[in-house]
């Protein structure tokens, strides 16, 4: 799943231990998260979006849908 986690953090200059620290998980978890390599609980993704003010789907893009379009 594509996501703009990292420039989001990016945007707020947070490291990943500080996202990590919001989210309560492990930097490891964000940085899989990050690059694709894991995807979010429901529960987390919401989390992630109500911690940036976003909809989860302004976060997180199913990449198989956006080559349907």
């Amino acid at each position: 799943m594509n996501n703009r986690l990292r420039v989001l953090r990016a945007e707020r200059a947070w490291s990943q231990q500080d996202l990590a620290e919001r989210l309560e998980v492990s930097r490891q978890s964000v940085n899989a998260i990050e690059t694709g390599r894991y995807d979010p609980s429901l529960p987390l993704a919401f989390k992630i979006a109500d911690l940036f003010g976003l909809a989860i789907e302004d976060i997180f893009r199913n990449p198989t849908k956006e080559t349907d379009q």
